[in-house]
């Protein structure tokens, strides 16, 4: 390796891209053109470091594996950056193992980060845990126990688990304040930020305030009966029933929630329910029957009594009755929950992430244009989508397809 390319590498390793730029901008070989690719992307310019690394990947070939490898970990971070979630994962278990057998363990602690970090966008955050399991954070350097500790981070938050989240955070602030690079230590103090941030809506009869992770975590564990209007599920304790599949189920369990310890008239339950403006007998006959469901639904947990004006939700075992709503009530808020990272996300990668058709994200990215929340770039395939400023969002730590134990 001669001087130019050994100096570009020390100076990416020390989060500096220009002066590995001025060392390779002008060279057309293979290892220049990894430098200059991942110099790019830390530059910000994922296209072009996508060019550019493919390019070098090419130049490698299959003649020299270990630099063909690490060229593929390099595009896959930029493709799971740049929120390409359908990015072939297959792939990275495989170059993984080629570092692995060329000796290259850091980069394979790399590729397994990478795998990490996807799973956990997608809400799959058993898969995230095991992969990170097979990975011992002690002998790493900074720069890579600071990214372990994030994932751990990360899978703690959306597991509802302050203590172990804030521990994690400490530690990778602790390792990104040792690598000295201001990006990375800007990252992990964005992500200490949400803890510190409002999560959800507390609503308890006529009041409601906003509450952060670790009041959330409080309120779960303290055997509450629990209307989640986040994840759309009625919960206490461990148990959990799901409802977000059921909309109309859940529209009166939240009336009914909000109401307690009283009850509520069938009209008003009417109104929640199918949004009626005039109720006719035909409304009432189906109120009786969805009434039904829920009864049967909820029994462990709850029951549903009829009263002369309507119905009321009467907790088993005398326990209060809570509802958690999202700090800004939004029709397309999961979408919005998913671009409230910051980062530009494609419509295919949004819904493999919330498990939808791509035409019904696309349906609601329109939607949220047309309300200036959202705003693209991008033409086709490229075009992608970020969130305008929508002050007290919450992020996707409470979404229905990020339960924790999921």
């Amino acid at each position: 390796m001669d001087s130019l390319i050994t100096a570009a590498a020390s100076a990416l390793a020390a989060g500096d891209p220009l002066r590995a730029l001025n060392c390779v901008a002008l060279r057309e070989d293979a290892p220049a053109l990894a430098l200059r690719g991942i110099a790019m992307a830390q530059l910000g310019d994922l296209p072009q470091a996508q060019h550019l690394l493919k390019r070098a990947a090419r130049a490698f070939g299959p003649k020299q594996p270990l630099a063909h490898a690490r060229c593929v970990v390099a595009q896959a971070e930029i493709a799971f950056v740049s929120r390409e979630l359908s990015w072939p994962v297959k792939e990275l278990a495989t170059v993984q193992a080629t570092l692995k057998q060329n000796g290259d363990a850091l980069n394979a602690v790399h590729a397994c980060h990478l795998q990490a970090r996807r799973s956990l966008l997608l809400g799959q955050l058993d898969e995230a845990e095991r992969l990170l399991g097979t990975v011992d954070p002690a002998p790493l350097p900074p720069i890579r126990r600071a990214a372990h500790e994030m994932i751990l981070a990360g899978i703690a938050m959306q597991r509802l688990r302050t203590g172990p989240a804030r521990a994690a955070l400490t530690r990778a602030q602790e390792a990104a304040h040792l690598t000295r690079i201001p990006a990375l230590k800007a990252e992990v103090a964005a992500a200490a930020q949400r803890l510190e941030t409002p999560v959800a809506r507390h609503i308890t009869g006529d009041h409601e305030r906003l509450i952060l992770l670790a009041d959330l975590e409080a309120l779960l564990a303290s055997g509450t009966l629990v209307v989640d209007a986040c994840r759309r599920v009625v919960r206490r304790g461990k148990m959990v029933i799901p409802l977000a599949s059921r909309p109309v189920l859940f529209a009166l369990a939240r009336a009914l929630a909000e109401a307690w310890p009283n009850d509520v008239c069938r009209t008003d339950l009417l109104r929640a329910a199918f949004q009626a403006k005039r109720v006719d007998e035909s409304h009432r006959a189906r109120l009786r029957v969805e009434i039904g469901r829920l009864r049967q639904l909820l029994h462990p947990l709850a029951d549903v009594q009829a009263t002369p004006q309507g119905f009321a939700l009467r907790p088993r075992n005398d326990v209060a009755v809570n509802v958690l709503a999202w700090p800004v009530e939004e029709e397309h808020g999961a979408v919005l929950a998913f671009l409230a990272d910051g980062e530009a996300w494609s419509s295919s990668a949004l819904a493999l992430a919330l498990g939808i058709s791509q035409r019904t994200v696309q349906r609601s990215l329109d939607v949220l244009a047309e309300e200036g929340k959202v705003q693209w770039f991008g033409r086709a395939r490229a075009r992608r989508w970020t969130s305008s400023s929508v002050p007290g969002f919450t992020t996707i730590m409470l979404l229905p397809t990020l339960l924790p134990g999921g």
